[in-house]
């Protein structure tokens, strides 16, 4: 009889053992939670869509609270709702400036030529891997919508010509429109770069224009027309040096023959006569 309850009592024993040291274990290692932790998390969006640079709108809050971020890093909250985190927590809100996402490329159905019909799955990422799409470009817009479809935010639209048009005032700066276009066409830039290449074709003169009639042809008229080593061609593309710290203005974009690269006032595409304001610009600095 003995020997059927030697057994259980080991076990209950052991049981017991570990379990007070656990319990010690967790009231000596057990790190406080900082009790406004909970309320920071309820005044933000609670998306977490990533736009702040961490993984969810927990993380983001632990930083405020540590005050390794401020409240206007989160780009989905409304200005309210800062002022509100800032408040609560007794810090300054701080100033970020407003990210949006722009697509380097203009080529819609009027000006990229169309070499067959895609017939299939609505989707960019379809078309890419299966036939590249209708047009004969292979490194601009397929025009299929991903990016409107993973945009959580509803700050996608597409425009008539087949291109997506991103509203900067909904736009979040998440990246999600990144993340879904299958040619890497989509950026995350601060709103004050208004110099923006929209071509991404790595080609130069006729080989350009044969494709689509908005392309970059490479003939760096725009390098030399902005401020010295503002704009430098790679790859017979314009590559602007925004760090640089040299004037940014319209005028780079005066002689370019194919409007390949703009001067973006807001939202992009909305102004069909935008290469004529261009060009009006650069009348009034000289």
């Amino acid at each position: 009889m003995n020997e059927f309850l030697t057994a259980p009592a080991i076990m209950t024993g052991l049981g017991l053992f570990f379990g007070v040291i656990l319990a010690v274990a967790y009231r000596l290692l057990k790190v406080e939670e900082d009790p406004r932790l909970e309320h920071t998390e309820e005044l933000l969006p609670g998306t977490n869509c990533g736009a702040c640079g961490e993984p969810g709108c927990v993380p983001f809050a632990q930083k405020l609270l540590s005050g390794e971020v401020k409240p206007s890093e989160c780009t989905v909250a409304s200005a309210d709702d800062i002022d509100a985190i800032a408040d609560f927590l007794g810090v300054d809100a701080g100033e970020a400036e407003k990210r949006v996402a722009r697509l380097h490329c203009g080529g819609g159905k009027a000006q990229a030529y169309q070499i067959a019909e895609y017939d299939g799955f609505e989707s960019c990422r379809a078309a890419a891997v299966v036939s590249g799409g209708g047009k004969g470009c292979s490194w601009g817009c397929l025009g299929l919508a991903d990016c409107e479809v993973a945009c959580d935010f509803d700050a996608i639209g597409m425009n008539d010509n087949g291109l997506p048009t991103v509203d900067v005032e909904k736009c979040t700066a998440c990246g999600d429109c990144v993340e879904a276009c299958p040619r890497d066409l989509f950026e995350v830039l601060p709103l004050s770069q208004k110099l923006l290449v929209q071509c991404n074709i790595p080609l130069a003169g006729q080989a350009v224009t044969v494709l689509c009639t908005a392309g970059c042809d490479g003939c760096g008229k725009c390098a030399a027309d902005a401020e010295p080593g503002l704009i430098e061609m790679k790859d017979e593309l314009p590559l602007i040096h925004y760090d640089s710290g040299l004037p940014v203005t319209p005028k780079a974009t005066a002689r370019c023959p194919t409007g390949a690269i703009q001067w973006v006032e807001g939202d992009q595409f909305l102004d069909p006569n935008q290469s004529h304001e261009n060009r009006k610009r650069y009348a009034q600095l000289h």
